[in-house]
Order: C-alpha cells, then structure tokens, then sequence
C-alpha cells in the first residue's frame, strides 16, 4: 500500500482553490487537532447558493486535488440532493452547504472548540 505524501496544509490548499474558482461562499476552515476523539484534523466548511452551485464547488474541488494530486475522496455524501455535499479526504472533511441547510446545522457552532479561521475570497461576494 503506498502512503499519501500529500501534506495536509497541500490539500487544503486545493480545496480552497477549488471552492475559491467556481466562487463558493463563506469558507471557514476548522482546526480540530486541539480536540479530542475527532474524526479528522480539520473541516473546511462552506455554501453555495442553489444545489446547482453546491455541485459545481464539489466538482471543483474533486478536479482540483485529482489533477495536482492524484487523490480523490475516500468517501462523498449528500450529492443526490445536492444540500450538504461531504467529501472526505480522510484527515480533511470537506461541507459544501446550501446556505439555509447550513444555517440549519451550524457545524462552526457543534464545534466551538475548534480553531476556526475566515478564508478570504479572491472575488467579491
């Protein structure tokens, strides 16, 4: 079994830059390190304004790291509705939310205790 040499700050990066290209909104990236009994490292958490859009950031995002990496999703959910996309790239978990739906489940609030830091957009919103 080969291992992953893909940095995490490398694939966090990709997934910023691939919601950042099809103009995802309100991007928190979630540091869970601190915390204990997580299921990953970090969250990058996100929306999109229909499920239209919310497709677009997670096909974005799988282009993304599969070109530069070579590495796709270990696990994808939600994308036969297309309101909470998952993507898990293991040590990176990756909610593309339509806005309501996020509102609705305030993940940046069930983890409070996570370091959580506002990405800028390269655009206007």
């Amino acid at each position: 079994m080969q291992k992953n040499t893909t940095s995490a700050d490398e694939l966090i990066a990709l997934i910023l830059q691939g919601i950042d290209d099809v103009k995802g909104h309100d991007i928190n990236l979630l540091d869970l390190r601190d915390i204990d009994n997580t299921v990953c490292d970090y969250f990058i958490v996100c929306n999109g304004t229909s499920n239209t859009h919310v497709n677009a950031i997670v096909g974005s995002i799988q282009k993304t790291v599969s070109k530069a990496i070579h590495d796709k999703p270990w696990h994808v959910e939600g994308s036969d509705n297309s309101e909470w996309v998952l993507l898990d790239y293991i040590n990176v978990v990756v909610h593309v939310f339509q806005k309501q739906i996020r509102d609705f489940y305030d993940i940046e609030g069930l983890w409070g205790d996570a370091k959580i830091t506002a990405i800028e957009s390269s655009y206007n919103q």
